[in-house]
């Protein structure tokens, strides 16, 4: 029987990396938008604080288990900005693009080796509402931070996020190659390993 799943999340680029990544379990994940769960406020002080708040959000109003994960960018030269605040590095309404803007003014100046970035991911799974033990994974994606954006494919920062293994940007990666190196493609699988011994 696939179990249902709410995943934390409006993000539309979320919500496709995750089903792709638990296609081949027998999980159904729906986004949270499936039951009209609005966008909880991200209060917390770190990417674990704020999946919990957002797992456990899911997870009441839904009556289902819960996904959430936070995640974001952290640029050494910008002291680990923006972190927690990725999403919103240009302000509260900002798009990708926004986002891209400002990353390449504020590291205008800043040489390519000292552009070193890594994205990380902070993933919760939430059986109910009430779960005080949700597991926790993380996941980290080291590169560095490109000068033009480069790429169609994924989403936020990826354009800018230079992958050096495969020598290109995040962006220029297919979806399954990404989903094998991402943040996000490694604190799932710690997930689905923890849930298989679960």
């Amino acid at each position: 029987m696939t179990q249902r799943i709410v995943l934390a999340s409006n993000n539309q680029g979320k919500v496709r990396e995750i089903g792709q990544l638990l296609a081949d379990r027998d999980m159904e994940v729906l986004p949270q938008s499936a039951f009209d769960i609005p966008e909880i406020e991200e209060t917390g002080l770190s990417f674990v604080e704020n999946a919990i708040l957002k797992a456990r959000n899911a997870a009441v109003l839904s009556g289902l288990p819960a996904i959430a994960d936070d995640s974001g960018l952290e640029v050494d030269a910008l002291k680990g900005a923006p972190g927690i605040y990725s999403a919103r590095f240009a302000g509260p309404d900002a798009t990708d693009t926004d986002n891209n803007r400002r990353m390449l003014a504020e590291l205008e100046d800043v040489p390519d080796e000292q552009r070193t970035a890594r994205f990380q991911c902070l993933m919760v799974y939430m059986r109910h509402g009430e779960d005080p033990v949700p597991i926790i994974c993380q996941g980290t994606w080291e590169g560095r931070i490109l000068r033009t954006p480069q790429g169609e494919n994924g989403f936020g920062y990826d354009p800018l996020f230079f992958v050096p293994e495969k020598n290109c940007s995040a962006a220029e990666l297919p979806a399954e190659v990404k989903n094998a190196m991402s943040h996000r493609g490694k604190a799932l699988q710690c997930l689905l390993q923890a849930l298989s011994h679960g």
